[in-house]
């Protein structure tokens, strides 16, 4: 049993953290986020299809307490990604990835969630429709909406 939390906790951790990260935009809020969605795996031991099943519930909670997180009115300021890393690692390569990121930020909730799913967790749309528990037909408006803004805020 310990082994196989242990398993979990290493291969969903990063997942987990960044996703948390990806919504509150704020390390400490992501990191109880992530604890929080380990021992509520702890608490429930919850048994899945196959591996693809355990990513997404783990996903799905991640997501969820970042919503509760968000409505709870305690949420802390944020910050921009580009204050996470020390200023000697920046390369031209990397600045971009910020500055996309970093408005990728500023997308709504939603829109966020499906770009950062699609295309940092490598979900289908079909797939993202479930972990969000929404019609496929959604989350692609959403995609294509998502997509626009961004392509509008970078120009």
């Amino acid at each position: 049993m310990e082994n196989a939390f242990e398993r979990l906790i290493e291969e969903y951790s990063g997942i987990v953290y960044r996703c948390a990260y990806s919504h509150c935009l704020n390390r400490a809020d992501a990191e109880d986020i992530m604890q929080q969605v380990f021992l509520r795996y702890y608490e429930k031991q919850p048994v899945f299809r196959d591996r693809e099943h355990e990513k997404a519930w783990f996903l799905k909670v991640a997501i969820d307490m970042s919503r509760d997180l968000r409505k709870s009115g305690w949420k802390s300021s944020t910050h921009s990604l580009a204050e996470d890393i020390p200023e000697e690692e920046f390369t031209d390569e990397l600045l971009d990835t910020v500055e996309i990121w970093g408005t990728v930020e500023k997308l709504p909730h939603n829109y966020r969630t499906v770009i950062w799913l699609y295309y940092m967790e490598g979900y289908s749309v079909s797939e993202i429709a479930v972990i969000m528990k929404r019609k496929s037909s959604t989350i692609r408006t959403w995609m294509a909406r998502a997509r626009k803004k961004l392509k509008e805020m970078l120009e």
